[in-house]
């Protein structure tokens, strides 16, 4: 049975003025993911800053989203790391605090060989019980996991179950369907492909437009995967330029933006990220007007 099918938020970590975890805000933030019907939390990725997370404050942050969700929806936790040790140490302490599943990034900047990737990832599901998504980035890792490679992870590795495929490549999605013969929980990385990626089998996305827009994101998925697929169609239309201003900057810079002009009061980031260009979250603010959601 797949971790989830729909719509789950790459969730963003909100921050104090003092750059701390602001702890009430995540459980605010929380809350209103669950009432607006996402299908499932992902917590400690990209979008949530783990880069710039300590390790300490990073199993917080999963301690609390368990917590609070409390079993309502899925919370799956970021652990990957560049480091295998690293990556299998955050793996058992968030499965230890009840994380329901792991994503797992490729090694970045060290750049693997597909063996090495295959060594990584067997190590790291070795050390869990929880079912895993590969996270598939290599605009951002510079390391891409190839189709074939793909496929014998999920062949041979009971509980490394899916994928979530920010390639941008419709071609090598349809090679990964091809090579796992579709058995395998296909999640697109990329908010402007969700529908391009549910046409070739997958069953949902991990996104950053969820942050701000979590029942359309939520409805757009469900309405493709329940059969009305030209409202799904329509929906990932109109979606286009507000994701365009969601990605004018490095995310998750655009995301927080969006998330405080809505009042949200998320805070800023953690260097090396700053804060969004006036021009851009002025583009950003029109999207969202137009948009329907400012």
């Amino acid at each position: 049975m797949a971790l989830f099918k729909g719509a789950g938020v790459a969730l963003v970590t909100p921050l104090k003025e003092n750059l701390e975890v602001n702890y009430d805000k995540l459980a605010e933030l929380l809350e209103d993911q669950i009432k607006n019907q996402t299908d499932s939390i992902i917590i400690t990725g990209t979008t949530g800053e783990a880069s710039t997370l300590t390790e300490e404050e990073h199993l917080e942050v999963i301690r609390a989203a368990v917590s609070i969700v409390n079993k309502r929806i899925p919370v799956i936790a970021g652990t990957g790391s560049n480091c295998t040790r690293t990556a299998i140490d955050l793996s058992k302490k968030a499965q230890e605090v009840g994380a329901d599943g792991l994503l797992v990034v490729t090694p970045y900047y060290n750049k693997a060989t597909q063996k090495g990737l295959i060594n990584h990832y067997t190590s790291i599901a070795a050390s869990v019980d929880l079912p895993i998504i590969l996270y598939n980035v290599p605009g951002r890792t510079g390391c891409k996991i190839a189709a074939d490679t793909a496929a014998a992870l999920v062949r041979d590795v009971e509980n490394i179950v899916g994928m979530k495929d920010a390639v941008g490549d419709i071609s090598y999605t349809l090679r990964l369907m091809e090579q796992t013969q579709g058995e395998i929980e296909l999640y697109s990385g990329e908010d402007g492909q969700v529908i391009p990626l549910l046409a070739c089998g997958g069953i949902g996305v991990i996104s950053v437009l969820s942050n701000v827009a979590p029942r359309f994101m939520h409805d757009m998925v469900m309405n493709y995967l329940n059969g009305n697929q030209q409202e799904a169609l329509k929906m990932q239309w109109k979606a286009i330029p507000m994701v365009d201003a969601l990605f004018s900057e490095v995310n998750p810079i655009p995301a927080k933006a969006a998330l405080n002009l809505m009042g949200w009061e998320v805070g800023s980031l953690r260097a090396p990220l700053g804060d969004m260009e006036p021009e851009n979250q002025q583009k950003l603010a029109k999207a969202m007007k137009d948009f329907g959601i400012l």
